[in-house]
């Protein structure tokens, strides 16, 4: 039964990746008015709701925008930080967002950012505890349950970047409208390209969940092998 569920979540992380790529592709093609860029629409925002410690910059690669809280920084993508488009406006707003929860002290972000030094920490070493402990489970279940607490820091991590990414996006939506960035036309595309992307750490943190689970079934014995 868990391997068809790893398969379920295996092909639904398959069609919302696409879906969101598809979703970008058409709406990088619908221009926002009067030629904002996403490093205008950032820095837009963040003089809108007052913050001036923080700096757009640029990245390389698709899709690789990113706030990064250590620095003060939205790190705009080469699809997004000199575009013009809507999708470009959504993903740039959405960082901006991030910098908002950041300047305004959203909890849900303070816990992790909190937990980034131990998730880096477990994420480089649970494979190798989970597998050893697979295979010493009789003789040492402790590497087993070492395994479990590490891959479970992870997917707690997982589930607490939800409420992180959805509230990100909310503002996003919200300055969009309230500041006449979007109108009636563009606003449900900016929505759209926002929710295929909060879609995909969804399936991430069920994902995450799911597996959890297995190897704690594993451990208690009652695995469905």
């Amino acid at each position: 039964m868990i391997y068809i569920i790893f398969i379920v979540f295996a092909i639904l992380s398959f069609i919302v990746q696409k879906m969101l790529q598809s979703r970008f592709k058409k709406y990088s093609q619908v221009p926002m008015p009067y030629g904002l860029t996403g490093k205008d629409i950032a820095e837009r925002m963040l003089r809108d709701n007052g913050i001036n410690n923080v700096t757009v910059t640029h990245v390389s690669g698709t899709l690789t925008d990113h706030y990064n809280p250590a620095n003060h920084t939205i790190n705009l993508s080469d699809g997004v930080y000199n575009s013009c488009s809507i999708a470009a406006a959504a993903v740039a707003a959405h960082e901006t967002g991030h910098a908002l929860q950041h300047a305004f002290g959203y909890s849900p972000l303070k816990m992790r950012s909190a937990l980034v030094p131990v998730v880096n920490f477990a994420s480089s070493w649970m494979q190798w505890v989970l597998l050893i402990g697979i295979f010493t489970i009789e003789s040492f279940p402790q590497i087993m349950l070492a395994g479990i607490i590490l891959f479970g820091l992870t997917t707690l991590f997982s589930v607490i970047t939800l409420p992180v990414e959805i509230n990100a996006s909310r503002r996003a939506l919200a300055w969009l409208n309230t500041a006449g960035v979007t109108n009636t036309q563009t606003h449900p595309m900016a929505k759209d390209a926002l929710k295929w992307a909060a879609y995909t750490y969804v399936i991430a943190a069920l994902s995450s969940l799911a597996t959890l689970v297995y190897y704690i079934l594993l451990f208690m014995g009652r695995s469905d092998d």
